[in-house]
């Protein structure tokens, strides 16, 4: 039975608009499309995340996991819970995060002697182990992550899977040898983060490193792949910290070189979160609903048999035995074959869950051996030849994943605009959102002056070999007017 058996065609239609009202629009595609339920009154910003919504995360995990794995990674989890004392080991972790900290001082009728904390990140109750499972240069390279939720109680204004108080994410720890080997290590999440938004979510992406201001409190440098949304704002899709020796410092991470002197390890952290979930919605789905590239999609295909009563029996052998075929194929396929709703329903509640590709059988195709298939992301139909129409449906679904890819490609080539001056950068953002590039002094004041008057950031400045004005140039900051240092991406944020 489907999920949203029982409500009527209303209650499956989309009537906000994406283009008009993106923020109401989105909170009704992941609500009826079964995406996530909101949590209790009394508990803002919180979620339920439904099954069809946790089956999206879960594949995202297995392709992200699976990267992970290639590359030495293993797998292990850590207690949510955090001494105060550990936190207090790394200063820059409490002054960072501990506006966002939830607490926990009792349990049962007993204070706790020491309070917990529900951890923001796990910086402080990872690295006391690496300092003691690292013990010599052999123990190196050493990586570790964990899937897990994290609570950060700072967020206010509330979006399911962008800001929510509680969320599912991963995080790397590793431990390293040498500086070279640890920016390795963050530049290799990096390109792992930037092939699953290309390869897997049909979302191309910038790369490049936060400003020093905005990188990860104890960071050496926070690379980060960034998003562009089709209403002009930027996500954060992924960030990998090279935090350089002071964790290693603050939590004794050392070990014994091959001359038995005893050396500080470099690490690196890396995370990805559900973010990406809403960046994927935000993204792709459209007036009628959902819509999801068949490397992630629950279902790559839903079957709809068309019949009258005295073609029911041929075309539903025909629609089961397709769909057997598809099944051994590989194809992550479901066959509709309620007789309590009619066809159009059907196209309705597919298109709305966002199935990226509906194969239509009635009389006609069985009786010339064929299918028809309809791309959910424009409603192109393409007739299919039954005998081997497993490998044509494979087409199909790369065709519905290129045409994903190249209209979010579209919306990024067009939305990196270039400004020289302050005032530029305030109507190219007022008028048109997405990426402004400028030049940059390299100062947080000239950032601040543009968040204070239109409420945008400095997303991403490139990695120095990557910047032509790194080092000082002939431009001039767009904002102070002093020389520039680096070039800036400014936009507005989820």
């Amino acid at each position: 039975m489907s999920e949203t058996d029982g409500s009527d065609a209303q209650e499956l239609g989309i009537t906000e608009s994406k283009e008009h009202a993106t923020g109401e629009w989105y909170a009704e595609v992941v609500r009826k499309a079964n995406l996530v339920s909101y949590g209790p009154d009394n508990m803002s910003g919180f979620v339920v995340t439904r099954p069809r919504g946790y089956a999206l995360w879960e594949r995202l995990q297995a392709h992200l996991d699976g990267m992970f794995k290639q590359t030495g990674v293993q797998n292990a989890y850590f207690p949510m819970f955090i001494p105060e004392s550990y936190l207090e080991r790394e200063k820059d972790i409490v002054e960072g995060f501990d506006p966002e900290v939830a607490w926990v001082d009792e349990a049962g009728t007993e204070e706790l002697e020491e309070r917990l904390a529900v951890r923001p990140t796990s910086e402080s109750i990872i690295n006391p182990y690496l300092s003691q499972w690292v013990r010599s240069h052999r123990d190196l390279p050493m990586r570790v992550n964990q899937w897990c939720s994290v609570v950060r109680w700072e967020a206010t204004e509330t979006k399911p899977f962008f800001r929510t108080k509680e969320f599912l994410w991963q995080e790397g720890h590793t431990a390293h040898a040498t500086e070279a080997d640890a920016w390795d290590e963050t530049t290799t999440r990096q390109d792992q983060y930037e092939s699953l938004y290309e390869d897997v979510l049909a979302m191309p992406v910038l790369r490049g490193q936060k400003p020093d201001h905005d990188k990860f409190p104890g960071a050496d440098t926070t690379t980060t792949v960034e998003a562009l949304m089709p209403d002009g704002k930027s996500v954060q899709g992924g960030t990998s910290h090279y935090l350089g020796t002071s964790f290693a410092e603050a939590f004794d991470i050392t070990y014994a070189d091959e001359d038995e002197a005893e050396k500080t390890a470099h690490t690196t952290s890396w995370g990805l979160s559900w973010r990406a979930l809403g960046a994927l919605v935000m993204t792709h789905a459209d007036d009628q609903g959902l819509v999801l590239p068949p490397t992630i999609a629950p279902e790559q295909v839903v079957i709809v048999p068309i019949w009258q009563a005295d073609t029911k029996d041929e075309v539903l052998s025909y629609a089961e035995g397709l769909a057997d075929d598809l099944d051994e194929a590989g194809v992550r396929v479901e066959l509709d074959d309620r007789d309590t709703r009619n066809p159009g329903f059907k196209y309705n509640e597919w298109e709305l869950k966002g199935v990226p590709l509906r194969l239509e059988v009635g009389p006609n195709e069985v009786a010339d051996d064929e299918v028809t298939a309809v791309h959910r992301p424009d409603g192109e139909t393409v007739t299919l030849d039954r005998d081997g129409v497993h490998d044509e449906v494979e087409s199909q679904l790369d065709e519905v994943y290129a045409k994903l890819y190249a209209d979010a490609e579209e919306t990024l080539d067009d939305g990196v605009r270039e400004a020289e001056s302050r005032d530029e950068i305030l109507g190219t953002i007022g008028r048109h959102g997405g990426y402004v590039r400028a030049p940059w002094c390299g100062e947080e004041a000239c950032e601040a002056e543009i968040k204070d008057q239109i409420a945008a950031e400095i997303v991403m400045v490139p990695f120095p070999e990557d910047d032509d004005r790194h080092g000082g140039s002939e431009d001039d900051c767009a904002v102070c007017g002093e020389e520039a240092v680096r070039t800036a991406y400014y936009a507005k944020t989820y």
